[in-house]
Formats: structure tokens, C-alpha cells, sequence
């Protein structure tokens, strides 16, 4: 039995959800997002809380239950507070800037890296603690823009240069040790 699907997604003031059959939309102070379900789901709005119930106990109407759930939980968050992923840059040299809207990086290559944010997503560089902040509504959205930043320069395993997420930790490597004893 889902117990994350039995929770009630709590909608707060300023914003509005609009259910029809299994689509929900849903606008906030953020924006607008709308989602259509599985119809084996019923959901349904009561008492300023999102309710979303079973129609059977089959095993795939089960599975859906809780997902279903968090997915219009991260909606009800996306419009009306949003999400931040934070990526941290570490190395000599390695460094990033805004140039618009745009991001730019410069991160050892030849040429800087400039990328343009798609709709809905926002970037934001703190130059003191070399930080960047991907923001937006849709978590699914800044996760895969968040790694294929973090993809254009991973951190390597001998010093730690590169993009990480914040709080993320680096498996270190060992050096070489050095020259073989008695031989000149």
C-alpha cells in the first residue's frame, strides 16, 4: 500500500489547480504548469487539498499511486516557491559569468562555453564563491540542465577540479608516489 500516495498535497494561498478528468493544471506566483495522469487515478480537489485515490489495487494502479502524488506535490512547489540546484566550480583559472541571460564558462578549454537557458529556467553566478544556481518550476528540468552542466567539466579524482553539485563529495585518488627506490 502507497502511504506517500494516502498524504493529501496541501495547496497553499495563491494558488490555483484546475482539474479536469485526469489533467491537473496548476498556476502560482512562478507560473503555470499543467500534467494529464492515468486515468486509473482519480483526483480530485476538497477542502483546499489535492487528493488522489485508486481505482483498483492492481499492481501497475498501485505503482502510480505515490508517483502521481509527488508529481503534482513538485507542481504545487514548482509554482508557487520553485527549485534551485547548486553547482559549485572548483580549479585555477576555472571560473563562469553571466552574459545576459546566458551562461558563460570558462573552464580550461580553448574557448569559453556559452549556454543559452531553455524557457522556464533561469541562471544566477555568484563570482566570490565561484557558485552557480539553476532555477525554475519544473525539478525534472534543472536536474538534466544541472548535469549537463556538471557533463561539460565532471571533477576529476587527483585534485577535485571541475563542476560538482553543492554537498557533493569527490572520490579521491592517490598520486604517484613518487620515484622507485635505489634506482638512479
Amino acid at each position: 500500500m502507497s502511504r506517500i500516495g494516502l498524504t493529501p498535497v496541501a495547496v497553499p494561498a495563491g494558488v490555483q489547480v484546475d482539474i479536469k478528468g485526469s489533467s491537473v493544471s496548476i498556476k502560482g506566483p512562478k507560473g503555470e504548469m499543467s500534467r494529464t495522469f492515468s486515468p486509473t487515478l482519480n483526483i480530485k480537489l476538497d477542502n483546499g487539498q489535492v487528493i488522489v485515490e485508486r481505482t483498483s489495487d492492481v499492481a501497475n494502479v498501485r505503482a502510480l499511486h505515490g508517483t502521481t502524488r509527488a508529481l503534482i506535490q513538485n507542481m504545487v512547489t514548482g509554482v508557487s516557491t520553485g527549485f534551485t540546484k547548486i553547482l559549485e566550480i572548483d580549479g585555477v583559472g576555472y571560473r563562469a559569468e553571466m552574459n545576459g541571460k546566458n551562461l558563460v564558462l570558462f573552464l580550461g578549454f580553448s574557448h569559453p562555453i556559452e549556454l543559452t537557458p531553455p524557457e522556464g529556467i533561469t541562471y544566477d553566478v555568484d563570482t566570490k564563491v565561484r557558485q552557480i544556481k539553476v532555477m525554475g518550476q519544473d525539478p525534472e528540468l534543472i536536474g538534466q540542465i544541472s548535469a549537463d552542466i556538471r557533463k561539460i567539466r565532471p571533477p576529476e579524482p587527483y585534485k577535485g577540479k571541475g563542476i560538482h553539485y553543492l554537498g557533493e563529495k569527490i572520490r579521491r585518488k592517490a598520486g604517484k608516489s613518487g620515484k622507485a627506490k635505489g634506482k638512479k
